[in-house]
């Protein structure tokens, strides 16, 4: 139950802050909801039946079921720009970065089940909701996309990395991706060595993508679509 008539210090709130706070109680029971049923099965006369108020409640403050449930995506959602922003200031050479940077994301998505239950929502009903697909690509993702540019640029001035993979920065992370995937299809059922996983990803990607003085041409240089 989201029912909230008194403050953690255990003063009675007013009818002004409980209605301060009403939509993100809304909010948070409708994640719920949502994440547990899926957008159809989702009924509002249970979400609001978790908040302590009346169905016609939930409708003043979201006009309609689809606009809740975007509004539940947002309010609901980590963007990785927060990650981005808490790593700017990390010295060092653009490989350790890099390194730090994706242990952040492991610790994120691995102790969050939250942003996992956001992708599944997300992967779920993306067909129905293609603007909020969108809108997470582009909020969530694309910071940390652009990060990933950034200091891939940055190596490869330093002579530390490979310029040709700037093309493709979404390699960086897609085993990461791959394994939160995983985690949302087979939840419990996976028995995965974290810990492992992560230091054997890092390793392929930075002896990847590190320069080398003497290359072998496989096929010649990546290429991909310009940045």
């Amino acid at each position: 139950m989201f029912k909230l008539c008194h403050s953690k210090a255990g003063k009675k709130l007013t009818r002004a802050e409980q209605k301060e706070l009403r939509p993100a109680q809304i909010l948070d029971a409708a994640f719920t909801e949502f994440v547990k049923n899926g957008y159809a099965a989702t009924r509002v006369e249970d979400i609001a039946k978790h908040v302590g108020v009346t169905k016609g409640t939930i409708y003043v403050y979201f006009e309609t079921k689809e606009i809740l449930f975007e509004a539940t995506i947002r309010h609901a959602s980590t963007s990785f720009a927060d990650i981005v922003k808490s790593e700017d200031t990390r010295t060092g050479t653009a490989s350790e970065k890099i390194r730090s940077l994706l242990g952040a994301l492991y610790d994120h998505l691995d102790q969050d089940r939250q942003n996992r239950e956001i992708l599944k929502l997300i992967i779920a009903e993306g067909q129905k909701f293609p603007d909020i697909v969108a809108r997470h690509e582009q909020c969530v993702f694309q910071p940390l996309i652009d990060r990933i540019i950034e200091l891939i640029k940055e190596g490869a001035a330093a002579g530390e990395l490979k310029s040709d993979y700037i093309a493709f920065p979404e390699l960086v992370i897609a085993p990461l991706m791959t394994l939160t995937v995983l985690r949302i299809i087979f939840e419990e059922a996976m028995d995965i060595d974290i810990k492992g996983y992560r230091a054997a990803h890092l390793d392929l990607l930075l002896n990847g993508l590190l320069a080398r003085k003497t290359e072998e041409v496989d096929g010649g240089s990546a290429s991909g679509r310009s940045r």
